[in-house]
């Protein structure tokens, strides 16, 4: 379970606390970026070269909260990367792509109602938009198709559709 607490804040002898969320919703907040990850390397199958090269970009996505302005996803991003490297995001994509799609998505619409209930509405927006930033960049990390890394789509209909469900799932209600 990620951390509630991230280092980095000099003030407090290097440890900064989380957002007051409950234990089940933080670690929602701060697991729900590397499971879009996985999501979105999922929308559309690839080799293993494309999965990597999607996988990085999600993790630079995901370092990339770091100059947010917003608290929250600052605090998400510290927490991550308190996280042991067993802990933190990798390339790879999900066996069953329908369930594991339609459980990512499940889980975006419970962040959601968490944010929706819990945070300033600015730091929701914001994490929100963070959210589906990180699946933009691992959508559009790579071609698909195309010969000899020529032509091909930068984003597939199937990961266009993968970033729709998204938005849509991590909407306000």
């Amino acid at each position: 379970m990620p951390s509630q607490f991230a280092s980095g804040d000099p003030t407090s002898g290097g440890r900064v606390a989380a957002p007051a969320y409950p234990p089940y919703e933080w670690e929602l907040l701060t697991r729900l970026p590397a499971r879009v990850i996985v999501a979105a390397t999922s929308a559309e199958p690839d080799g293993p070269r494309r999965t990597v090269a999607e996988g990085l970009a999600g993790l630079e996505a995901i370092a990339a909260g770091r100059a947010f302005d917003s608290d929250l996803v600052r605090a998400v991003v510290a927490a991550i990367y308190a996280e042991s490297e067993d802990d933190r995001p990798v390339a790879e994509e999900f066996t069953d792509r329908a369930a594991g799609l339609a459980e990512v998505l499940g889980a975006c619409r419970e962040v959601a109602g968490v944010l929706a209930a819990r945070a300033d509405p600015a730091d929701s927006a914001a994490y929100r938009q963070w959210v589906q930033l990180i699946a933009a960049r691992v959508c559009g990390a790579s071609r698909t198709g195309g010969l000899l890394g020529m032509g091909g789509e930068q984003v597939t209909p199937a990961e266009r559709r993968f970033l729709d469900d998204l938005a849509i799932a991590l909407a306000l209600r």
